[in-house]
């Protein structure tokens, strides 16, 4: 039978703060890319379909907009929301809450005459 020796090498035994410094600076890296990947999740999308419906129509929406768009879906989320209808000045939007996703847009003149089906929730700006 051979005989085999095992020895133990201490981690880092000449730099213990170099170390240190590193996991910090990854773990403050991780951070910062965890926390901008979650915001990036914050923000919505919009579909192609609805992309096109608001060239088409020419709607424009302010990045102020669809910030307060954004919290309004959020907070309608969290009552249980799935799926509201966005009712603006200029636009009618219906967004998918869990997707993060504008399905479709309408201006406001189309959304009178419109029955709107599978919303469980409106959002009245």
């Amino acid at each position: 039978m051979q005989h085999m020796n095992i020895y133990t090498v201490p981690l880092h035994a000449n730099h213990p703060t170099t170390y240190k410094q590193s996991v910090n600076k990854t773990s403050h890296s991780f951070n910062e890319h965890l926390q901008q990947a979650i915001e990036g999740t914050k923000q919505l999308k919009i579909s192609k379909h609805a992309n096109e419906r608001l060239n088409e129509r020419q709607i424009s929406i302010s990045a102020e907009q669809w910030q307060h768009i954004t919290n309004k879906v959020d907070m309608a989320q969290q009552k249980g929301v799935k799926q509201p209808l966005v009712l603006m000045d200029q636009a009618a939007l219906i967004i998918n809450a869990k997707n993060r996703t504008v399905i479709t847009a309408m201006n406001r003149m189309e959304a009178k005459e419109q029955i709107f089906t599978n919303i469980d929730g409106t959002i009245v700006l």
